[in-house]
């Protein structure tokens, strides 16, 4: 059982040793852990840092890197897809500002390798942070409602990046959104019938600020964004079913009117309130138009979803041919060890006069290979 735990990094040479540092050694149950550092277009000492961490405490490390920052979302999708062909079982991401605490990784996986989950997502408990102001502790619970009420799951901290992942729920990640990963992995594994669960952690002393976050307003109005944009992608036709609902109930409120008062007043007639009807005939029209797109999109949403399985098909099929290329290396070299060891040395003549031993015949069998 391997384990990869990535963290994306944006500039974190001075932060990053604090999250390093309490790295588990050793996991039960897990055989193997790695550390991933995703570069996202850093311009500092980030990556020396975290190589020379890697050899101070004889610690595996490995390294995705960005030519440019992508942001958040892509880092995070690249971190996935590394981990992935380092043949991870187990995929942990956290922060490199040291917000989360290490030494909770074990807890964190426990769920995993108890098989009891396929997504563990840490809850920060943000009532107790005492740096998090009450409007953004509001803002943070209304925001995880909404995201329980849209996804369907029962997670208390929806916006949290500390988080585990089975394999097969990495497999099955893809990002659209440019701008967080957190919302969208939550309704990504709700709606594909993962097993999500949480577990409380106490989060560690404010190092920086906050990167993402830049203004609660304007978190509250990203986020929110990001909410409707991955539920409409996700549930399509009642989305716009939704959408469509107000113009539905001014279109029944105003023919309702209409007919109401023809029947109470006969001698206006038709010819009464007109308005009314108009309006509700508008209304009706632009409702019927949402509706039509929403099934429109519905049927894209069935498109989106074979096309996710047949990425499924093809990331897995990459990642066997990966594996037998690696056997097949692996081959290649023991074939070569005992070529060394058999094939007879040729004598001949050195400048001296004396005989010398080549291994010609070795060295075109290996270029041939």
């Amino acid at each position: 059982m391997k384990l990869v735990i990535q963290i994306p990094c944006y500039n974190e040479e001075e932060h990053l040793p604090l999250t390093l540092a309490n790295m588990p050694r050793q996991i039960e149950g897990i055989d193997e852990i790695v550390v991933l550092i995703i570069d996202d277009g850093s311009r500092d000492r980030t990556v020396e840092v975290a190589r020379k961490w890697s050899r101070e405490n004889d610690f595996p490390l490995a390294i995705a890197q960005h030519t440019r920052n992508r942001g958040l979302a892509s880092a995070f999708q690249t971190g996935l897809n590394a981990a992935l062909a380092l043949d991870a079982d187990i995929i942990v991401n956290t922060d490199a500002d040291n917000q989360y605490p290490s030494e909770a990784i074990p807890d964190l996986v426990r769920p995993i390798l108890n098989r009891e989950a396929d997504l563990v997502i840490a809850d920060r408990q943000t009532d107790l942070i005492e740096h998090f102001s009450p409007v953004k502790k509001l803002f943070q619970r209304w925001g995880s409602s909404a995201v329980r009420i849209f996804s369907g799951s029962e997670v208390p901290d929806a916006p949290s990046g500390f988080r585990a992942f089975s394999r097969e729920a990495a497999l099955n990640m893809n990002m659209v959104t440019r701008y967080t990963y957190t919302i969208e992995t939550i309704f990504q594994a709700s709606k594909k019938n993962f097993a999500i669960t949480s577990i409380p952690i106490l989060t560690n002393p404010k190092t920086r600020e906050s990167r993402l976050v830049k203004g609660v307003w304007n978190y509250v109005k990203r986020m929110g964004a990001t909410i409707v944009r991955v539920y409409a992608m996700h549930e399509p036709l009642k989305a716009f079913f939704y959408f469509s609902l107000p113009f539905f109930i001014v279109a029944a409120l105003g023919i309702g009117r209409f007919l109401l008062l023809g029947i109470l007043e006969p001698r206006v007639g038709t010819l009464g309130h007109i308005q009314s009807l108009v309006l509700s005939g508008t209304a009706l029209s632009v409702a019927t138009l949402i509706m039509l797109v929403g099934l429109v999109a519905d049927l894209i949403g069935n498109c989106r979803r074979l096309i996710e399985d047949a990425l499924l098909r093809v990331r897995k099929m990459e990642l066997e041919m990966n594996k037998q290329r690696e056997r097949e290396c692996e081959m290649l070299e023991e074939i070569r060890a005992l070529r060394s060891e058999l094939l007879p040395q040729r004598p001949s003549l050195n400048g001296n006069g004396h005989l010398k031993y080549s291994h010609s015949e070795e060295i075109k069998t290996e270029k041939k290979l």
